[in-house]
């Protein structure tokens, strides 16, 4: 839909807006409607409480509509001309029975279309039966349970003389392995498909013979739009701006999300732990009715015949129950999580594995970051990039977020319970194995005891010659350490085991699931209760955890760093030790997705500076060919007061760096300037802290000064708990209070005039969630958020950023830091943040100030909204000459710095409070 031209390029409308846009909306409209038709990669930036959400999708999927129009068009024209052209060249050579046949086809291809869109609510995806499953990545993956499953079945034990003994075992044997063999190992491939996509398999039966022709059509996928974002909170507020369009049911629309947020089987749900969950989904279908097995194998020719209604899980017996669920949500139009989840219960069938069979028909897919971004995830998912788009929202932090994906980390009471397992089977199965599966479980019992020996001896055996180790001190006095993959492998000596065609065995073997199994079943015969719900590991997710390192040591050397850490296990619960991976570049993970996709947008309210972000995801791709577009905020300059507040109310110097921030002077000086903001703000204040543990210190010294009375009495008091679960039922009362107190219905406390919130930088408060009108008057940043130098892994990251481009700048920092003794100071830090010369510091103090720019955002959310953003310390108004790092306001969003006010004093900022307060009241 388009009218006059510039610059040679239609410009678009956006009927689906349902207001008037402002004057930037359209322009960011524009600008990501034009970064479609170029295709490849953007950034657009547009601030919080600007309508970004609105317009993203209003742009969006308006292109989508159009390039189809344009798509149908062309089609049209060029099968005219071919008739045309036909006619004229030998028609009447042509006989009739050719033409006819053409003719007839093309009729049979659009009942093909327009049946499959006709089954938006039944339609499953076929044509990935061999597609995903060879593709698949994950060492767990479902088909490689439903094959063990299958295995089982009318299989005899290999012969040996206590076979009679192992009779009920016999599910927990291996098949028999070719160790000699190169490439994947020799395990029989099912031909059903996997477990977490098989209730799929009787509706291909159900289907009848026109299952086929589906196959085909799924080479025809509609044109996509992949969204997503960090959060499910921001992933529901997503569908909830999508819901004010007409797209909401002009689109077909579905919402992806975790096993947990998803599960609707009480019995699953109950175990809590995320992972817990996924591996009892996955067993509960491992696990098929032994009945129904039975009758399988003694159908008539030794022909086995697939059924209905054998999964252990009940939300996966009724097939007919799962194409009415998509049926009635394909009716329903755009859904969240929640919507999902409600119909599930009601249906009584599982809306996680129902959400996902709808994708391949989906023109919108909504889902978190993990799902898109991780590669094994999407090839899980079945997600098809080809020639699709996909935007990231949030994208301020995208580069971090992308690269702990591929984090793994096994701790040292994983490391024990994988070894202890192993032996228990090795003992009980030895004389059952073939000499391949025996080779392989010895060379896993050799990567064990060799990990063990370093986190238990701390003796690597390099005596000295690695050069680019970090150590720092950690707790109890037992160091932290680093290193290259090589190094690492090297000195464990086990640099020449081939770790890649391990994985494979792992893959197809099936070993992991056949170990634990056993160890399970050992565990459920010597104790009254098989696993304690309260132990967060299990032996499956030690074994993950095992395949995941495995898997990170086959990266390339300078792709990441091995970090060893040798902490004592605690009293409260703390494993101790641990081997970690920390992915360091991103560039490679990026490139595999920009590289299928029309276009990946990058959307978000702060994602400069943009050249951070280049130099880590996309280096490949040079500055002048990067659409950027950024726009201004739509609140008027009066509505927002941005201050930095360098002194209190007594005169004391605000200083919350981390030698002077846990000072008692500091923080009953901060106190006292809550005191005052509670008696001129109205409405509700939001206090970010720099963590947890700073926010707990603060609050008990308040509360032993009286400070925290005196809060009390103009304010209710709200604090962001630790665990998110709890976050929105604390954010819901916040906001309930604030209604309620301003109103002037006052109850308990006649004095009080709404409520102040205590959260943190970082947390779930600070992320994404809307806290607008009276929910956020005033928001109170204390100090600069800066990451601790001490931590190890903030520092190799600094170091790979500072060298970027240049290897041997690698090389020197790596050896200029690698042997220094860390006290765990964070001064020793900041050693090597002063001997970055560029990028290694910029990436420190950006980390910084986005977590800043987010927290602050938080209030603002629409055109007649207003607020106060008050910088608490010293260093906003400090002389940047006199800092070794860039001065902090340079960072910050240009809305904020074209209203920045420098406070002198309290008078001061009381002085301007109190005249935002009136202007708005007025």
């Amino acid at each position: 839909m388009e009218e006059e031209t510039q610059n040679g390029e239609a410009l678009p409308k956006f009927p689906a807006f349902p207001y008037k846009p402002y004057g930037i909306q359209m322009e960011f409209m524009k600008a990501l409607y034009h970064s479609l038709n170029q295709g490849g990669l953007s950034m657009l930036e547009s601030p919080t409480g600007t309508g970004k959400t609105l317009s993203i999708i209003c742009s969006a999927l308006q292109w989508v509509v159009d390039k189809r129009e344009q798509d149908k068009l062309k089609k049209e024209v060029e099968a005219k001309n071919s008739s045309v052209k036909g006619g004229e060249l030998g028609s009447d050579d042509e006989p009739d029975w050719m033409r006819n046949a053409v003719v007839n086809k093309d009729i049979q291809g659009e009942k093909k279309k327009s049946r499959k869109k006709d089954k938006f609510g039944s339609g499953f995806r076929r044509a990935e039966k061999g597609k995903d499953r060879e593709n698949c990545s994950s060492l767990f993956s479902w088909r490689v349970e439903e094959e063990s499953c299958k295995k089982k079945e009318g299989k005899g034990l290999q012969v040996s003389s206590d076979a009679v003994e192992v009779n009920d075992e016999d599910e927990f044997l291996l098949d028999e392995h070719e160790s000699d063999e190169e490439g994947i190992p020799c395990v029989k491939k099912s031909k059903r498909k996997v477990a977490g996509v098989s209730l799929s398999s009787s509706s291909d039966e159900e289907d009848g013979a026109d299952g086929s022709s589906d196959d085909e059509d799924e080479g025809e996928e509609n044109l996509k739009v992949y969204f997503c974002s960090r959060t499910h909170s921001q992933l529901s507020q997503f569908i909830k701006e999508l819901r004010k369009t007409v797209f909401a049911n002009e689109m077909k629309v579905v919402c992806l999300g975790s096993r947990k947020n998803f599960c609707i089987n009480q019995e699953v749900l109950k175990l809590g732990n995320s992972t817990r969950i996924n591996e009892r989904c996955l067993d509960l279908q491992k696990n098929k009715n032994k009945e129904v097995s039975k009758i399988k194998s003694l159908g008539a020719g030794g022909r086995i015949r697939r059924n209905k209604a054998s999964c252990g899980c009940p939300m996966l017996r009724k097939h007919k129950q799962q194409k009415e669920f998509k049926s009635m949500v394909s009716q329903l139009g755009a859904l969240d999580i929640e919507d999902l989840v409600h119909q599930g219960r009601n249906m009584g069938c599982c809306p996680y594995y129902g959400s996902r069979s709808m994708v391949p028909v989906a023109d919108l897919v909504v889902l978190p970051y993990q799902s898109l971004l991780s590669k094994a995830s999407r090839e899980s998912l079945g997600l098809n990039l080809k020639n699709n788009i996909i935007i990231i929202d949030e994208a301020h932090n995208l580069a971090d977020s992308l690269i702990s994906m591929y984090d793994s980390k096994i701790t040292l009471s994983q490391l024990e319970d994988v070894q202890c397992n192993i032996e228990k089977y090795f003992a009980r199965f030895c004389n059952l194995l073939g000499p391949g599966n025996r080779r392989y479980i010895q060379t896993l019992t050799v990567l064990t005891r060799a990990f063990l020996r370093i986190l238990l001896n701390g003796d690597t055996g390099y005596d000295g010659s690695c050069h680019d180790t970090v150590t720092s001190a950690g707790k109890n006095d037992l160091p932290t350490s680093s290193m290259a993959i090589n190094d690492f492998l090297f000195s464990l000596n086990i640099d020449n085991i081939n770790l890649v065609k391990l994985l494979e065995y792992i893959k197809e073997s099936n070993i992991m699931h056949k170990i634990s199994g056993y160890g399970d079943k050992l565990a459920s015969s010597e104790k009254s209760s098989p696993l304690d719900d309260s132990e967060e590991r299990s032996t499956l997710s030690s074994f993950q955890a095992l395949a995941d390192l495995l898997r990170s040591l086959t990266n390339k050397d300078g792709d990441g760093r091995i970090i060893i850490s040798r902490i004592k296990p605690t009293c409260s619960g703390q494993h101790g030790g641990y081997i970690k991976y920390v992915m360091l570049t991103g560039e490679k993970i990026f490139s595999e997705i920009v590289e299928q996709a029309h276009a990946v947008l990058l959307a978000g309210g702060t994602l400069q500076p943009i050249e951070e972000t280049r130099e880590r995801l996309f280096p490949w791709l040079p500055p002048n060919q990067l659409h950027f577009f950024s726009c201004n905020h739509i609140v008027p300059p009066e509505s927002i007061l941005p201050v930095a507040v360098a002194r209190g109310p007594s005169g004391q110097t605000f200083d919350f760096s981390y030698s002077s921030r846990r000072s008692s002077v500091m923080i009953q000086e901060l106190g006292r300037l809550v005191c005052n903001l509670v008696t001129v703000v109205p409405e509700g204040i939001v206090v970010f802290f720099s963590s947890f543990d700073y926010e707990g210190e603060v609050y008990n010294a308040w509360e032993a000064s009286g400070i925290l009375d005196r809060i009390k009495k103009k304010k209710r008091l709200f604090r962001e708990p630790r665990k998110n679960t709890y976050v929105e039922s604390v954010l819901k009362e916040y906001k309930e209070t604030i209604d309620t107190l301003s109103s002037g219905e006052r109850k308990e406390n006649p004095s009080q005039s709404g409520a102040i919130l205590l959260a943190v930088v970082g947390g779930k408060i600070s992320e994404g969630i809307n806290l607008s009108d009276g929910m956020g008057r005033c928001v109170v940043m204390v100090g600069l958020p800066y990451a601790s130098p001490s931590d190890v892994e903030l520092m190799e990251r600094v170091k790979h950023i500072e060298g970027l481009g240049n290897s041997d700048l690698i090389k020197m920092t790596n050896s200029l830091h690698g042997n220094e003794v860390y006290s765990g100071e964070a001064h020793e830090g900041f050693n090597i943040l002063r001997s970055c010369r560029h990028r290694g510091k910029e990436y420190y103090e950006n980390l910084c100030m986005k977590a800043v720019n987010q927290s602050i955002g938080r209030a603002i959310r629409h055109i007649d909204d207003y607020a106060a953003v008050l910088l608490v310390d010293t260093r906003y108004v400090a002389d940047s000459s006199t800092r070794n790092f860039s001065h902090p306001t340079s960072k910050l969003p240009q809305w904020i710095k074209d209203r920045f006010v420098a406070s002198a004093d309290y008078g001061q900022l009381h002085s301007h409070l109190t005249k935002l307060a009136d202007k708005q009241m007025i």
